[in-house]
């Protein structure tokens, strides 16, 4: 391999988010954090350089984000995903969740329905609720396996004429599901049946695990693309969550207008100089990057799976298939939501998301960010698994 995913940067110090809000978050700083969607994997070094050498000029005022950077996401799109569009259709964003409020803006009025499939990425629920909006709840089905689906008879019964978007998360925060087409066409025909637009948080997409294939829900067919935003960007798939920039792709003109009206409301402007230079070299040079790191992210997938099948009496590990978050089902250990989140914090000594604030289909649930060196996916197994031993001796089940 090229790239070394063993080791990585020290972030203590940094003002990082998962560390400066330890104290705040678990009431100490002795926990090791994988909650917030982040690698502690060093951001790919070409990104770094080509930062370094944008700051030999001396000026950094105000730019338009370059044509060459939105085209090379294109260019990434149709190629890994098969997702064509144009650059006319294309918005910078700073950030996905910021995206979601300005579409519930564009497209629904105050006590209007949108729909959200639970358990799901906080923000989801909390731009509904914020924005005065009816939250409609379509959970996820759950088999005995421990695998969801779309639980789309439910979903039809959900809506009313008022009911006027939806939020897909695709591939899902927490679950890990990478959508099938047949899936993914079940809702486009509800959504288009009831005049629904639709819009895909695809933030994921680039960090999906073979044989499963990311489709982008616009790239369905001609009636997705008439009803879609998609919102992607190189957060997740470089690490580069700091440089926030992200974009909204919308094909429809009329869908496109309706949006604008909203967007420009906000003054989103067009992001930094060094934002703009980050994330054309990261689509432009990052392939081999990722593959390598999707095939470490998997191993330290593996790692999770093996302490959860030697202490399968207390944690089951939801299959996964895209993300680099692992949804614990903690069941087993038969502990209240607050309990269980002492039992990670003074137990393992790992600070993790607790399942509730998924919703109320996250309750007995722990989300885990896997995505780590080496040396710390090692440290935070033998945590868990000391924990787990522990918990093994106290029930007598040695």
């Amino acid at each position: 391999m090229r790239y070394d995913f063993s080791v990585s940067a020290c972030r203590k110090d940094t003002n990082a988010e998962k560390y400066t809000l330890r104290k705040e978050l678990f009431g100490t700083e002795d926990v090791e954090p994988v909650w917030v969607a982040d690698m502690d994997i060093n951001t790919p070094d070409f990104v770094l350089e080509a930062v370094k050498k944008r700051l030999e000029h001396p000026i950094v005022g105000y730019e338009e984000v370059p044509s060459s950077a939105f085209n090379t996401q294109r260019e990434w799109s149709k190629r890994e995903h098969r997702f064509e569009y144009e650059i006319k259709d294309m918005f910078y964003s700073h950030s996905v969740v910021a995206s979601i409020a300005v579409a519930i803006e564009a497209f629904t009025k105050k006590g209007e329905g949108v729909i959200v499939q639970t358990p799901i990425y906080p923000p989801f629920f909390h731009s509904v609720l914020n924005l005065e909006r009816e939250f409609v709840k379509n959970p996820l089905k759950l088999d005995a396996e421990g695998r969801y689906s779309f639980d789309v008879e439910d979903l039809k019964s959900k809506i009313t004429p008022s009911t006027k978007l939806l939020l897909l998360c695709s591939p899902h925060n927490p679950v890990g599901r990478v959508w099938r087409e047949e899936e993914l066409l079940e809702i486009l025909e509800v959504c288009r049946e009831n005049k629904i637009v639709v819009f895909a948080d695809e933030v994921h997409s680039d960090l999906v695990y073979k044989p499963n294939r990311h489709i982008p829900f616009a790239s369905l067919n001609a009636e997705a693309k008439a009803l879609t935003l998609t919102a992607i960007g190189v957060g997740k798939t470089f690490n580069m969550a700091g440089f926030a920039m992200s974009s909204v792709i919308v094909q429809d003109e009329n869908l496109k207008e309706q949006f604008k009206k909203s967007y420009d409301n906000v003054h989103f402007a067009q992001g930094n100089v060094l934002s703009h230079v980050a994330f054309e070299v990261a689509y432009s040079e990052g392939k081999e990057w990722v593959e390598e790191l999707k095939v470490h992210l998997y191993k330290n997938y593996q790692e999770l799976v093996k302490v959860t099948q030697e202490y399968s009496e207390f944690i089951k590990i939801t299959p996964i298939e895209g993300t680099y978050l692992a949804w614990l089902n903690c069941h087993g250990l038969k502990l209240r939501d607050k309990d269980l989140r002492e039992f990670f914090v003074k137990e393992a000594k790992l600070g993790l998301n607790a399942g509730i604030s998924f919703g109320r289909e996250g309750r007995g649930y722990m989300r885990l960010n896997f995505a780590v060196s080496s040396a710390k996916m090692s440290e935070i197994r033998k945590r868990l698994e000391n924990a787990l031993k522990n918990r093994r001796r106290k029930s007598g089940k040695n």
